[in-house]
């Protein structure tokens, strides 16, 4: 069985949905844990925002640890992290010890998810491995779709501990198939830049801690102002170290492209919509409208299912209509849903939502895919690995940062209980800002992603892992 393409893919797939169900289990999970361990608001975000966080930050030198090392290896590392850190996580009692656990899990996810697209990409050739990836992309859209409505009942049945166990139980599966997978290596693997990593890490953390910490400590305290400005100088600091690298993990000359800068603006939009509304309007429906976990879980599945459908129908859409378009239509229906959503209140059932929910989850839907392959399509075909990176880390980083600003917004308004008085004042807010953010962003990414003479039309190409989108 060693070397076996159907082992192979069995082990990426059952990796590959355990990803993004930690990140929306934990979500669902959130206002059950602030009860249970007796924690803040601030604590309790941690729990979401360290584990987004690190698999941001880890992505790209994870990615290089792979070439470097052997991907089975890193693979196999990975998914022992994630395992590892959701077992314990499953059985902590201090709310500290979670946070940590969470965010050794994110490190862990990075791992395994850079790994698992180059094992499959490895083992699967021509015709079979577009199906593969096709394959690989269904299980990440059906994790982040099924993944709220699987926390829901695993709450309502076993406590908010099954939401960590249960993706950790499917890693332990995993580990007992890795030997059984194949291992390959880079045959010209760089350097690692670590010292790009460890800027960004840190950059990204602190930014994180300010904005999930500010309502608390207050934003005039001295460790948010330094925590914010030490973000800002690490960020210069990071771009001045990939500017002078030879092999930068993070090649900032690809923004020059305005195609490119077009499609990393519309794919971080779409999930700095997406994501936070996965990881708080479950927290809005157990707490303020009155559903069971469960529900609020089923309920959610309106905003994730058009990800399961229509990514199969954008291929035949554009050759009717321009990719372009189609992306720049994707982000506007977006934010024609978020605006919707605002009709939100305590007397919102699922017939409220529904209309907002599906609007949002068509533009999602619309986009996945499609905008990696004219991210890839849009670079020369040396650098399609940098680009394919620099999108994912693009979407990772935003839905991470706004996960955070979302929090401290709701933080603000409900004095850091996320309930009534306060939520559904906040969380329309939010919302409006999202949807005027993202007619921005439809309007400039229509701008740059326009055909310019000399132009080089996308190619098709397989889908990467993309984290929460």
């Amino acid at each position: 069985m060693r070397n076996h393409p159907a082992v192979v893919l069995v082990a990426v797939l059952l990796s590959t949905i355990s990803l993004p169900v930690s990140l929306t289990g934990a979500s669902v999970a959130l206002p059950e844990i602030g009860r249970d361990l007796d924690a803040g608001l601030a604590s309790v975000q941690w729990v979401v925002n360290g584990y987004n966080a690190t698999f941001a930050s880890f992505m790209l030198a994870t990615g290089a640890l792979a070439d470097l090392f052997g991907r089975r290896r890193v693979f196999a590392t990975g998914v022992a992290i994630f395992a590892g850190a959701g077992l314990l996580a499953a059985v902590a009692g201090d709310i500290a010890l979670l946070d940590v656990l969470r965010a050794v899990s994110g490190v862990g996810a990075a791992a395994a998810a850079t790994s698992a697209s180059a094992l499959l990409a490895g083992t699967f050739h021509g015709p079979a491995r577009a199906r593969a990836f096709s394959v690989f992309g269904t299980a990440i859209g059906a994790g982040l779709a099924f993944g709220p409505s699987v926390a829901g009942l695993l709450i309502d049945t076993f406590g908010w501990r099954a939401v960590f166990a249960a993706p950790a139980l499917a890693g332990v599966v995993v580990l007992a198939l890795v030997p059984l997978l194949p291992e390959s290596r880079a045959p010209h693997a760089g350097r690692i830049d670590w010292p790009g990593t460890v800027s960004f890490t840190s950059a990204l953390l602190l930014l994180i801690f300010g904005f999930v910490q500010g309502p608390e400590f207050g934003w005039a305290d001295p460790r948010i102002v330094v925590a914010f400005a030490a973000a800002l100088a690490l960020l210069v600091l990071f771009a001045r170290v990939e500017r002078r690298r030879a092999d930068p993990m993070f090649d900032l000359t690809l923004l020059a492209s305005h195609r490119f800068l077009g499609i990393c603006l519309a794919a971080a939009t779409i999930v700095a919509v997406l994501v936070p509304l996965l990881v708080y309007l479950p927290s809005y429906l157990t707490t303020v409208v009155g559903l069971t976990p469960g529900t609020a879980g089923a309920t959610l599945i309106l905003l994730t299912a058009p990800t399961l459908v229509l990514p199969l129908l954008t291929g035949a859409l554009i050759r009717l209509v321009p990719a372009p378009l189609v992306v720049v239509v994707s982000v506007a229906v977006v934010a024609a849903g978020a605006a919707w959503a605002t009709v939100l209140g305590p007397d919102s059932g699922t017939a409220v939502l529904a209309g907002p929910l599906l609007t949002i989850g068509v533009g999602v839907g619309l986009s996945i895919g499609l905008l990696d392959q004219m991210a890839i399509g849009s670079v020369a075909p040396a650098r399609a690995a940098t680009g394919a990176g620099m999108i994912n880390t693009a979407r990772l980083a935003s839905e991470t940062v706004a996960i955070a600003v979302v929090g401290a917004v709701l933080a603000s308004t409900t004095a850091g209980r996320l309930d009534d008085p306060g939520f559904t004042g906040g969380l329309r807010t939010v919302l409006w800002t999202m949807a005027a953010l993202a007619a921005l962003a439809a309007a400039t990414t229509a701008l740059l992603v326009r055909r310019r003479r000399g132009a080089v039309p996308a190619e098709p190409a397989v889908t990467a892992y993309r984290g929460g989108s």
